[in-house]
């Protein structure tokens, strides 16, 4: 069944892992609630992004218990015979068995761990690939995975997606169940709220080749009238198609889940466009469309910018949603707004959405940011004397001027360090950064 595959922690008398029947696992798994319960739109949106990305066809989050493998969420499938296999049927149990180490395969008919599986046929498994849905403690709860009926190789695009949506499917159970947890709800629901927003944003930029990119997410403070929870701003830098690569910026009017869902949504419905069309205009339309047709619960104000490199420095067009300007600042210091303002998303049918053009030449940088970069107000009861006026535009473009002959890391660390210290570090709203800079010539 598993052929001469090795478990860290051995195998059951029926060849399978021993890890499948390990009780603190099977206990984590149960106290998802997940179990035979039915569809549900995150997880079928989650799925269907992972299919649609990689182009495999089929998707599936799964929870796996001792003796079988249930399909929470099943994109490409026919589940008039149920939505469940048995284990021994499943490739993911490898993943159970390596501890939630990602598994994947490009030619299951004849890879030597998996060649002899029983469950190639029935499932039509021509590659697989998996990444785990991990518990609170690190339990390995099932996996979020793709099947290709033909044998195919699985780029690096495909496994950051993979990685990426499934980290997103563990945060979404781990916050069902800290909000089940009445004792220690506060706690919990910060601690995973956190925890759900670095799971929304990249882990890392993507190096664009002969740019430097940086970017910065600081979360609003808590009060007493508001506890910590999912933001609504977010960012994201990946390669388009051939030498263009997006940036993107949006500010979800709203928090908590909803908003997430709202920035899944439209992060990876922009990823899975990027390909096809290079205009930042028609992009955020087609996202719009998405938000209305999907009956997204909550609007997004967004900014997008497709760009190249090129001899003198880089080239692109930028897009406003309802956002704030970027704001380009030249080598020698000088800032300058760009760009037209457009109509917010996920609100009417029509928008009104232009691109403008850019280039940036040696030592210039533009910075995509949201709206707690200019409205950083005092905390609630702060004495008179402590009080100021808010951190406002004209604030952020002097700080930005002076930042010439930074890096864009640098720069993004000096900006963030100017709101803290304007009022005490104390964050009345979210705050996003992106910048972009063309590294001065020697």
């Amino acid at each position: 069944m598993a052929g001469e595959t090795e478990f860290p922690q051995g195998a059951r008398a029926d060849g399978l892992p021993a890890a499948l029947s390990d009780p603190a696992r099977l206990a984590a798994v149960r106290g998802t609630g997940l179990l035979d319960t039915g569809p549900e739109p995150v997880f079928e949106d989650l799925a269907t992004l992972a299919a649609r990305i990689t182009g495999a066809g089929r998707a599936f989050v799964t929870l796996v218990d001792e003796e079988r493998s249930y399909w929470k969420s099943c994109v490409g499938v026919d589940v008039t015979g149920g939505r469940e296999n048995p284990v021994r049927e499943s490739f993911c149990y490898f993943l159970v068995g390596f501890g939630g180490d990602p598994f994947t395969v490009e030619d299951a008919a004849h890879d030597p761990r998996t060649r002899d599986h029983p469950g190639i046929g029935p499932m039509r498994i021509g590659a697989w690939a998996g990444y785990p849905l991990l518990g609170p403690e690190g339990e390995v709860l099932g996996s979020f995975c793709v099947v290709d009926e033909s044998p195919r190789a699985w780029t690096e695009a495909d496994r950051a997606t993979l990685a990426t949506l499934s980290r997103s499917a563990s945060a979404e159970i781990h916050l069902r169940q800290s909000l089940a947890a009445s004792q220690h709800a506060h706690r919990l629901s910060a601690d995973l709220a956190h925890t759900l927003q670095r799971g929304l944003l990249p882990p890392a930029l993507r190096p664009v080749p002969g740019l430097d990119a940086a970017a910065a997410y600081v979360p609003a403070s808590a009060s007493a009238h508001h506890d910590v929870t999912v933001g609504g701003d977010f960012y994201d830098l990946f390669h388009a198609v051939g030498p263009y690569y997006g940036a993107f910026l949006g500010d979800v009017c709203g928090k908590g889940v909803e908003a997430a869902q709202v920035t899944s949504m439209a992060r990876y419905t922009l990823r899975a466009d990027a390909g096809e069309v290079l205009s930042p205009a028609r992009l955020l339309t087609r996202l719009n469309t998405a938000m209305l047709t999907q009956e997204a619960p909550l609007f997004l104000t967004a900014v997008h910018a497709t760009f190249r490199r090129t001899r003198a420095g880089a080239a692109g067009r930028v897009c406003l949603a309802g956002h704030p300007r970027p704001l380009i600042r030249r080598a020698d210091g000088r800032v300058r707004e760009m760009g037209r303002p457009g109509t917010l998303l996920g609100v009417m049918e029509d928008v009104d959405l232009a691109d403008t053009r850019f280039r940036l030449g040696p030592g210039d940088l533009l910075l995509l940011y949201s709206d707690g970069a200019y409205e950083a107000r005092p905390a609630p009861g702060a004495p008179p004397d402590a009080a100021r006026e808010p951190f406002g535009e004209a604030d952020l473009h002097a700080t930005l001027a002076a930042t010439h002959g930074l890096d864009a890391a640098a720069t993004v660390d000096r900006i963030t360090g100017a709101l803290a210290g304007h009022h005490g570090g104390w964050a009345s709203d979210d705050t996003a950064l992106l910048a972009l800079r063309v590294p001065e010539r020697d």
